[in-house]
C-alpha cells in the first residue's frame, strides 16, 4: 500500500489543530497515514492559501488526500485541480460566497465527500447542495451549525469510511469519480 498523506486546510477563524482536525487526524494516523495540518492563520486570502497548499503538496511523495473546513474547503477544492488528490473531504465548504475568486470550483479527486450542517449560518446550504449534485459527491447534511461540533462524535466515523475508500487507491486516477468531474 502506498504511503498516504492527509493534508488538512483549516477555516478562516480557526487554526491548524482545532477540535475537528485533531479528531480526524487521529483517525488518519490510526489508518497509517501521515498527517499535515497547514497553519494559514496569518492570512485570510483564500487564493494565497490555495497557492500555499499547492506548494505544500508538491513536496510530498505518494498519494495525497485533502481535507478542508469552511474556507479550507474552498482552498482544498481549488487546489485539487493542481494537486489531483485521491480524495477530497469537505466540511461546511465556503462555496458560493462573495469575495472568492472561483465561484464554481471544480473538484478533481477520485473520492469526494461533503459534510454540511442544516443550521450553518455562515455558508448557506444551497450552493453546497448544488456543488454536491453537480459533482456527484457523497453528501451528508447533518443537524449542526457551521463548525459541525454537534456531530463531533459522528464525523470520525464518516471520515474513516471515506479514508478507507481512498486507501484502496490502485494508482489509476481514471476512475468514474474523477471522470465525472472533468
Amino acid at each position: 500500500m502506498p504511503n498516504f498523506t492527509v493534508i488538512f486546510a483549516h477555516g478562516r477563524e480557526s487554526g491548524p489543530w482545532g477540535t475537528k482536525i485533531r479528531v480526524l487526524a487521529k483517525v488518519a494516523e490510526q489508518l497509517g497515514c501521515r498527517v499535515v495540518s497547514r497553519d494559514d492563520s496569518d492570512n485570510c486570502d483564500p487564493e494565497l492559501r490555495v497557492v500555499r497548499l499547492i506548494d505544500e503538496a508538491k513536496s510530498i511523495e505518494g498519494p495525497v488526500v485533502l481535507v478542508g473546513s469552511s474556507m479550507g474547503g474552498y482552498v482544498a477544492t481549488v487546489a485539487s485541480q493542481t494537486v489531483r488528490p485521491v480524495g477530497l473531504f469537505l466540511m461546511a465548504p465556503a462555496l458560493g460566497l462573495p469575495g472568492y475568486a472561483n465561484q464554481e470550483p471544480r473538484p478533481v479527486s477520485r473520492e469526494l465527500t461533503v459534510v454540511h450542517g442544516w443550521d450553518d449560518d455562515v455558508v448557506p446550504a444551497e450552493p453546497v447542495l448544488a456543488f454536491a449534485r453537480k459533482h456527484q459527491a457523497m453528501l451528508h447534511l447533518v443537524p449542526a451549525g457551521h463548525a459541525l461540533l454537534e456531530q463531533i462524535d459522528w464525523l470520525p466515523q464518516i471520515f474513516e469510511f471515506f479514508l478507507a475508500r481512498c486507501l484502496q487507491f490502485d494508482g489509476n486516477m481514471a476512475k468514474e469519480r474523477l471522470l465525472a468531474t472533468l
